[in-house]
């Protein structure tokens, strides 16, 4: 993937977020995918078998509770599907249980599921959330070109993205919410930012994973990841990380990579969470690949790259702040 954006400063901070318990809710039984009001999501426990189908409290409650241990589930949805799947595997794994990817009481207790206490929080709305909603996006890449920033489009996004949840599932625990200032809101709290140095990173192609090794070997973090198609593969074999970009502005080289549309011509497009490359570029040794966010992180499994690896906005910002120049990057099988 052709990318070579230009190159910024790490910015190493980012605001916590201001959460408290949620209010309680009555306790009723939720068809397949109704949303579970949080006293439900607080309140699951996990009493043997598969994962209901559909929307499940139970499913919404591992998925926070996988965020928080270092493994990330992707986009929190209360879905049983592939990115969870694969996330019960990596933790599986990591923790030295038999792998097979399915929910069980082994998970369960090593996730300390029934102690965990409340996975809901209440959220007031800032302004500070809500400053980089600039309203409806064009696709055109020339008309992208003449914005200043590629920011969100609605104040729901930013705020799903903040809290690593899908959209729908944010407006759904919220029904009537105007996602404005002042307004309070309820969200699920997937906790803090991993914290520590990756000195190598596993992108594993057939998993669609990468994970983020400490320097005695210990997995630091796991995340669910696009990677290229057969037409565009992604990189074998290892290379390094050469820089870092938060906010990275997108360099379209239609001669060298894809063509969007009826652009034939060179492009910069500003920088933004919903940029091609996301809100981060991690640039590799192999010459216009790199480790990047994306636009819509509930896509992760659902389509292929142009080689390049894509993480959610959130993932990457994370790794971002774990991986230096000269670390690792290792494409497995």
């Amino acid at each position: 993937m052709t990318v070579r954006p230009a190159l910024a400063i790490l910015a190493l901070a980012a605001a916590p977020a201001q959460l408290v318990a949620a209010p309680p809710a009555s306790i009723a039984r939720t068809p397949p995918d109704a949303i579970p009001a949080p006293a439900q999501i607080d309140s699951a426990d996990y009493t043997g078998g598969a994962l209901p189908e559909g929307r499940s409290a139970i499913t919404v409650r591992l998925q926070v509770l996988l965020d928080r241990a270092g493994v990330s589930p992707g986009v929190i949805d209360g879905y049983a599907g592939e990115m969870s799947r694969t996330a019960i595997a990596a933790f599986e794994l990591r923790e030295g249980l038999p792998v097979d990817g399915a929910m069980d009481g082994a998970v369960w207790s090593r996730l300390n599921g029934a102690a965990a206490g409340a996975v809901t929080a209440s959220h007031i709305i800032s302004q500070e959330d809500v400053a980089d909603v600039g309203g409806a996006l064009p696709d055109d890449y020339t008309a992208l070109a003449d914005r200043q920033r590629i920011g969100y489009e609605r104040a729901s996004e930013a705020l799903a993205e903040r809290f690593h949840m899908d959209e729908a599932f944010l407006e759904g625990l919220n029904p009537g919410a105007r996602f404005v200032p002042g307004e309070r809101i309820t969200v699920v709290d997937p906790g803090g930012r991993r914290a520590g140095a990756a000195v190598r990173v596993v992108v594993d192609k057939q998993r669609r994973r990468a994970t983020a090794y400490g320097s005695d070997g210990l997995v630091l973090a796991d995340y669910p990841v696009t990677i290229g198609s057969s037409q565009t593969p992604s990189p074998s074999g290892i290379v390094e990380v050469t820089a870092i970009a938060i906010e990275p502005n997108y360099s379209y080289k239609p001669d060298e990579n894809f063509t969007q549309g009826d652009n034939d011509e060179f492009l910069l497009l500003p920088p933004g969470p919903n940029g091609p490359v996301g809100s981060v570029w991690i640039d590799l040794s192999k010459p216009t690949y790199g480790l990047h966010g994306t636009s819509d992180p509930d896509s992760l499994f659902e389509a292929a790259s142009h080689g390049c690896v894509r993480f959610t906005n959130w993932d990457a910002q994370e790794l971002a702040h774990m991986v230096k120049p000269g670390t690792v990057v290792e494409f497995a099988r």
